[in-house]
């Protein structure tokens, strides 16, 4: 009996000991220096002098906390070891640069914070890997460059925090990916110049912070809001000197204070229409030249809490736009036809009770998702909540238009597939989406009526597919079309009377195609255009009567083309242009009166990089603020006395002969508070030397009273940068890394670096 119980004696301490190594080996992962939580799964290194990521982390950690260290750089699949990561901690660790890749795998991430280090520059694939990253903070940093598709794999990313950085310039759609972005944080940044399409694409946005950075739009005369999901207006949240027309329409406003646009003194349109707006109260501090208020589309009970607005505006004579929606008495009736001594209240009881009853009336009652249940097409992810209706397919390997989506699918991404082709009614039941990506998709034909019944659609992006032609009815049944995204195709001509179905077209982006020539009534259809995006063509005619339809183009970029000179028959019919971009092309020469259309209208003129040898300014107005003119071969400068709004000018680059006929520039840069780092090329003895530093000018006739010339150093012979770094074109290399005019400032240790960044900031703004 003995015998037989001797091996069960001899299990019960091996078993003890096999119990024992199981911790024993598990706690072995856990780094030397660290803290290991076996139970939250979490590890803590904070301030252990680690000059990498400890290697030793176990698998299955899922909270890394690695503040206050020295890590430096992040290398490629530097956290491969730990892919069930959902909370990284990375501030104070004087990380420099987050290499492409980084964070690969890290799948189940959430939450990432790279504040209080000194990243520089964020690469285009220095996020890629984060599929299911929320929250982003790259707070107290350095970053001055935002790389083209930085952003581009974050696509549930909620909040982005940027602040106390040292951006300068925010380039066109440099947060292309954030579909699901609600905050966007840039406070405390260097900003001053925002392109046009900067923010384009984050129709979720309920929150961009941009105070404290160096943004001036004293200039602007009209801004467009529309179609933001923003819920409330506050105190004079648009303060802007010279706006005339505010457009705040289709939005989610409930709540419009009555100073909210008291800092407008010069606006005289407002539109509010299409909101959720049931009471207004009357501007009683302004603005005082508004003569237009469009209530359109607004819940308005035409009661007595209508009374106080309806006096104002007849006192003021402000024509009020829409309709009442009650009592039943007044349903219909015209603002402007409804007269105060009819605006009265029942009982409070009474009158919620009619109000209740015209909104059940009119108002029918919503569709509901079944409750836990999501429509989704195979192999996509559909996120459809209060919140969120995005819906996306990318890169599946599709190779027809998937279908079953919500309704309520407002995004709707099926970029990176294989349609070929996109037929007929390929996207039946979602009116309400607002964006459609179809990049990447290898499109060779888009049939008639492709988008028939997408109501709501705002954002089309077909770019970079096969596309050679456009039949005219492709975009038949899109009536909110506002921007059209064709760039990176195969057409050889412009796309004719592909946009007369799309009246309210307002962007058209055509760059990097292979178009030729741009003939007589290209533009039938879309006569409200306002920007036409045609950088790196092959243009090299422009037909006098091209454009003649969009008058109210404000945005022409022909960078990059074949032109030989100025289209000056074709921009006479453009008296609203502000920006034009020639830069690139073979302009040799510009003759007088070459802009005498645009004299009124021209505040951006690019003439960069064409080896301009002549350039006349003659017709170029008074309101011209920048001009560049870098990259020529200009050996002299007209006269720029006449440009009396000039802020920017740029001449780097150009073989300037400093003698006699260049003195008109060196009596201009004396008079004006500009920095003009105009540079001598000859005579050889002057070479390298600034226009503004030799003596040459003053035995000129009339050169008599300039000061003498300062003593020159070593620092005077270098060559200059250009005054002021030049946002590029859309469809153009993003050379960001030129506005490191601050990167001096950010290595110097003197306390007072803040201060004097920002002095030298403005007079970089100046210049």
């Amino acid at each position: 009996m003995n015998s037989q119980l001797c091996p069960d004696i001899l299990w019960v301490p091996l078993l003890g000991l096999l119990l024992l190594c199981i911790p024993a080996a598990h706690a072995a992962k856990c780094p030397q220096q660290c803290v290991c939580d076996q139970i939250q799964l979490a590890v803590t290194c904070v301030n252990k002098n680690l000059t990498d990521v400890p290697p030793t982390v176990d698998e299955i950690t899922v909270k890394l906390d690695l503040r206050g260290n020295d890590i430096q750089e992040l290398p490629t699949g530097a956290f491969r070891h730990t892919p069930y990561l959902t909370h990284l901690s990375l501030q104070r660790c004087n990380i420099r640069r987050v290499k492409e890749g980084a964070f690969r795998g890290l799948g189940r991430l959430v939450f990432l914070n790279l504040a209080n280090n000194n990243i520089e520059i964020l690469y285009q694939e220095s996020f890629d890997g984060l599929s299911s990253l929320k929250q982003l903070m790259i707070d107290h940093n350095r970053v001055e460059e935002i790389q083209p598709g930085a952003f581009s794999q974050l696509g549930f990313l909620n909040l982005l925090s940027l602040t106390h950085n040292q951006l300068v310039y925010i380039p066109n759609l440099a947060f292309q990916g954030l579909q699901n972005i609600k905050l966007l944080r840039l406070s405390h940044n260097s900003l001053n110049y925002l392109d046009t399409e900067a923010f384009a694409g984050l129709f979720t946005l309920t929150r961009l912070s941009l105070d404290h950075n160096e943004l001036q739009l004293p200039e602007v005369t009209r801004l467009d809001l529309s179609y933001n999901p923003m819920t409330y207006l506050g105190e004079e949240a648009v303060s802007m000197a010279k706006l005339t027309h505010l457009f705040l329409d289709h939005m989610s406003l409930q709540e419009l204070v009555n100073t909210a646009v008291s800092k407008c003194p010069s606006l005289t349109h407002l539109d509010v229409s299409h909101n959720q707006l049931r009471v207004i109260q009357p501007f009683s501090e302004g603005p005082p030249k508004l003569a237009r208020l469009n209530l359109a589309g607004n819940p308005i009970y035409c009661n007595c809490y209508l009374r106080p607005l309806r006096e104002w505006a007849i006192q003021r004579k402000v024509k009020l736009l829409g309709t009442c929606r009650g009592p039943a008495h007044l349903a219909g009736e015209n603002l402007d036809a409804v007269y105060p001594p009819e605006l009265r209240c029942q009982s409070q009881e009474a009158m919620l009770k009619a109000e209740f009853e015209e909104a059940t009336r009119i108002m029918a009652p919503p569709t509901k998702e079944p409750e836990n249940r999501v429509k989704c097409p195979a192999n996509c992810v559909c996120e459809v909540s209060t919140s969120t209706h995005h819906s996306s397919c990318e890169n599946r390997g599709h190779t027809k238009v998937p279908r079953g989506f919500s309704p309520s699918t407002r995004l709707l991404d099926l970029r990176g597939n294989h349609f070929h082709y996109i037929p007929s009614n390929s996207f039946p039941g979602v009116a309400q989406v607002v964006s459609l990506h179809l990049q990447r998709c290898k499109i060779v034909e888009v049939e008639d009526g492709a988008f028939s019944g997408m109501k709501g659609l705002i954002y089309l992006y077909l770019s970079e597919n096969d596309l050679t032609s456009l039949s005219p009815n492709a975009f038949k049944g899109l009536p909110q079309l506002t921007y059209l995204h064709l760039e990176k195709n195969r057409f050889t001509s412009f796309p004719t009377g592909a946009f007369k179905l799309v009246p309210g077209l307002l962007a058209l982006h055509l760059e990097n195609n292979t178009i030729t020539k741009l003939e007589a009534g290209i533009l039938n259809g879309a006569e409200g255009l306002r920007a036409l995006y045609l950088t790196g063509n092959g243009i090299s005619q422009v037909s006098p009567r091209a454009l003649s339809q969009a008058s109210d183009l404000d945005t022409l970029h022909l960078g990059g083309n074949k032109l030989k000179e100025v289209p000056t028959e074709a921009l006479s019919k453009l008296g609203n242009l502000r920006d034009l971009r020639l830069s690139g092309n073979s302009i040799r020469w510009v003759g007088p009166n070459a802009f005498q259309p645009l004299e009124r209208s021209l505040k951006e003129l690019y003439l960069d990089n064409m080896g301009l040898e002549k350039n006349s300014l003659a017709g170029l107005g008074p309101g011209l603020r920048s001009l560049f003119l870098e990259g020529n071969q200009l050996e002299e400068v007209p006269d720029l006395h006449p440009l009396t709004s000039l802020e920017v000018i740029n001449l780097a680059n150009n073989p300037l002969m400093c003698d006699c006929p260049l003195l008109p520039l060196r009596m201009w840069i004396e008079k004006v508070n500009l920095k003009v780092r105009a540079t001598c090329a000859n005579p050889p003895e002057l070479k390298g030397r600034r226009v503004k530093d030799v003596h040459v000018f003053k035995s000129c006739p009339g050169g008599e009273s300039l000061p003498f010339a300062p003593t020159v150093t070593s620092k005077l012979a270098k060559v200059p940068k250009p005054t002021k770094p030049k946002p590029k074109p859309l469809s153009g290399p993003w050379q960001v890394k030129k506005l490191k005019a601050k990167s001096k400032l950010r290595r110097s240790p003197n306390k007072n670096q803040a201060a004097a960044k920002k002095r030298v900031t403005k007079r970089q703004t100046m210049a």
